[in-house]
């Protein structure tokens, strides 16, 4: 476990959200104030986002976002790096949802294998969009996790993530960590339904 120290600031940055619900619009907003460019793709427009982003966002849900990605002419994604957001979250039997991919791979890993011209870079998945863009919303020490195959995308998330507030950013290695990251799901969700929305892990180490 590796914690990733702080970073210079960032420049400002042309970033591709692909996905315009609450987490793309959210991250969307907190990017524009920080003075990066932006563009939101939806279905139709994917490809729109992914070619217009230097930095490249999933925040689809986890049972589109391959479907998302493959809907990009694979020039728009070749040698960029994309922060995976989303869960592979099924609610197709109901609440509570259950993970279509578990256990020995994660969605992070899957899109890493299917789209190797992309550094696939697992973070900010186990937090609301309230509290990704403002940690501050949560009192106290709190965490948050990263986990990619290749050390200097990881390196450019984090200081984006700087820019967010994120102090403490747990590095969990190559893209298998996103199977920790994405069966957090579980007890997030448990929590939620006690706490609400603004909750988020804090490990302490000795």
């Amino acid at each position: 476990m590796r914690v990733l120290s702080h970073g210079k600031e960032n420049a400002s940055l042309k970033i591709g959200i692909l996905g315009d619900g609450m987490v793309g619009r959210t991250l969307a907003e907190k990017l524009t104030a920080l003075g990066h460019e932006v563009k939101i793709g939806k279905r139709g427009t994917f490809g729109e986002a992914a070619g217009f982003g230097d930095l490249l966002m999933s925040c689809t849900t986890g049972t589109t976002s391959l479907d998302a990605l493959r809907s990009c002419p694979p020039e728009t994604l070749n040698g960029k790096t994309l922060i995976d957001i989303s869960n592979p979250l099924d609610f197709s039997k109901g609440l509570p949802p259950t993970l279509m991919i578990c256990n020995d791979d994660s969605l992070g890993e899957t899109i890493q294998r299917e789209f190797p011209q992309l550094n696939v870079v697992k973070a900010l998945n186990t937090a609301n969009c309230q509290v990704m863009v403002n940690p501050a919303r949560v009192a106290g020490e709190h965490d948050l996790f990263i986990a990619g195959n290749s050390a200097d995308a990881k390196q450019a998330v984090t200081e984006l993530l700087r820019s967010f507030g994120w102090r403490t950013i747990i590095d969990l290695g190559d893209i298998t960590g996103a199977r920790a990251t994405e069966t957090l799901m579980f007890i997030w969700m448990r929590l939620y339904g006690m706490y609400g929305p603004l909750i988020n892990f804090h490990i302490a180490r000795a």
